[in-house]
């Protein structure tokens, strides 16, 4: 972690203080708070430290112009009480990724490296889409507790487009039920084009992330307001689910998705003829305002805020604000995984193995739940309809970090290529060696062998110099020795009390395994 991060004290929020203490009078700066909740990724404009930084500029604008703002403890406590439990976790590196640093650097050599990739078009069946620049490009993160980075054209707004059907989806199962809605639109993958003429054997929509199922999410929300009311109850939702900064609308793309808009009004009758929509439905009412939901625009630091909201159980991070149920977040993460990219969805599940929602717009939501939301945004796509760079970038973070979901299985470190983002910086070492410590005491060869393949040293030390031959020599576990010294591990380290290998195999009388340590210390 950076030297900011290095505090002063145990267990106490006095302890964290030696952080931002600025010389020998014991003095505290708030331009190193600021440093390091910058550092852990708490930016200025967090809601949670609003109040935070008025005090501090009301306490600031106390002193003359030339003089640095230094505070005692006792006034820099209650400046900071609100959020006492945020600062102390950012400074002791105990957010959601606590080598925050080592993400924010990742991101932006991934950026670097995937700008290049000039694949793909702009989505052309949609006017107003077909003239966006199509080398705009944007990587956004948000994770659980708030802590965010955002590179390139991060503050540029895009429409939702197919995005949209997340929030649609989870707005008809917080007011209906799983299963109501799901006696209007199935959960299946259709196995075809999101905008396929196609419904399953009961004559529904697949599922709600293809066109036909959020029509049909469209029908269900919020049916006894008027349009206006149900726009508004629709956009105000993503205001929250983005941490409280308002959503746009483009009117423009809106009208021209309505005036290009054959097939999907073709679903919309189709369904309407299999007598799928709830009774009373009006489709052309149902239709316009699935249109002015794909209209709505974000930018990718709002979108990636939402994606973290989803990650968290339904809570945004900014604002703590329970927009859905756990159990609304669930199903909805569910359909993502299974039917999320169209029909490339098969295939993102078995390499990226993560819920993701793309949209013609060039926008891809990436939610890695219980740790963080990503948002991608570049307009050239694929011909599946998936953003060429947005894919891209979420096999790049595989490759990095074992957030695949199934990369529980393998676990992270040296032998698998990826890291743990949940970890500390050095943690996943610091666990290997206790590991390996703890193996070689107990004469488990076999998770010796596992370490090994893993890349951890077997002849790393630990806090008080000892190795792994230094506790099977004392313990007794003669093929435990025979292998270490076998694989060339120096068979006479000395720990911090001046103690060899053979010292303790001495000491704890075995004898035999003494004199193959004396054997192969004289090679």
């Amino acid at each position: 972690m950076p030297s900011t991060f290095c505090c002063r004290g145990e267990g106490t929020y006095p302890g964290v203080l030696g952080c931002f203490e600025h010389d020998s009078s014991g003095r505290l700066s708030p331009d190193l708070l600021l440093q390091v909740l910058r550092e852990a990724g708490i930016l200025p404009d967090d809601p949670r430290i609003a109040e935070t930084i008025a005090n501090l500029d009301h306490t600031g604008s106390a002193r003359l112009p030339a003089q640095p703002l230094l505070l005692t403890v006792e006034e820099f406590s209650a400046v900071t009480q609100l959020n006492r439990g945020l600062i102390e976790r950012a400074a002791r590196g105990e957010l959601a990724v606590p080598d925050f640093p080592a993400l924010v650097d990742d991101l932006q050599r991934i950026h670097q490296e995937v700008r290049a990739d000039r694949r793909g078009a702009v989505a052309a069946y949609i006017p107003q889409l077909a003239r966006v620049d199509a080398d705009q490009f944007a990587i956004s993160v948000c994770t659980v507790d708030g802590q965010r980075f955002s590179i390139g054209d991060a503050g540029v707004n895009f429409c939702l487009q197919s995005v949209s059907k997340t929030v649609s989806y989870c707005l008809t199962l917080e007011e209906h039920g799983p299963d109501t809605v799901h006696r209007h639109v199935g959960r299946e993958p259709s196995g075809q084009g999101f905008n396929e003429l196609t419904f399953n054997k009961a004559g529904l929509p697949h599922n709600p992330m293809i066109n036909a199922g959020a029509i049909m999410s469209c029908a269900l929300i919020r049916r006894g307001l008027d349009a206006a009311d149900r726009f508004d109850y629709v956009a105000e939702t993503w205001k929250r689910l983005a941490g409280g900064r308002s959503v746009g609308f483009n009117n423009s793309v809106y009208l021209s998705e309505r005036n290009t808009a054959d097939r999907n009004f073709a679903l919309g009758y189709s369904m309407r003829e299999r007598g799928a929509f709830p009774p009373g439905t009006d489709l052309l009412t149902t239709l316009e305002f699935y249109f002015q939901c794909c209209s709505i625009e974000v930018d990718a630091q709002q979108l990636a805020v939402a994606a973290a909201s989803l990650a968290n159980a339904g809570v945004c991070p900014l604002t703590e604000d329970p927009v859905f149920s756990a159990r609304t977040v669930r199903h909805c993460l569910s359909l993502m995984s299974s039917c999320g990219m169209y029909d490339f969805s098969g295939e993102f599940a078995f390499t990226i193995g993560l819920p993701a929602k793309s949209g013609v717009s060039g926008a891809l939501m990436l939610v890695v739940p219980q740790l963080m939301g990503i948002a991608i945004w570049s307009p050239r796509l694929d011909a599946q309809g998936n953003s060429v760079r947005g894919i891209e970038v979420c096999r790049r973070l595989v490759d990095c970090y074992n957030i695949h979901t199934y990369d529980l299985l393998t676990g992270a470190g040296p032998g698998t290529g990826k890291r743990d983002p949940r970890l500390k910086r050095q943690q996943s070492a610091i666990e290997g060696i206790v590991g390996l410590c703890f193996a070689a005491s107990q004469g488990d060869l076999n998770e010796i062998r596992r370490l090994a393949a893993c890349n951890v040293p077997l002849g790393a030390t630990d806090y008080d110099g000892r190795t792994a031959l230094h506790l099977a020599a004392a313990e007794g576990h003669r093929e435990t020795v025979e292998f270490l010294l076998s694989v060339g591990v120096d068979p006479k380290p000395v720990d911090r009390w001046g103690g060899t290998p053979q010292d303790d195999a001495n000491r704890a009388g075995h004898r035999h395994l003494a004199r193959l340590l004396a054997e192969a210390a004289r090679l």
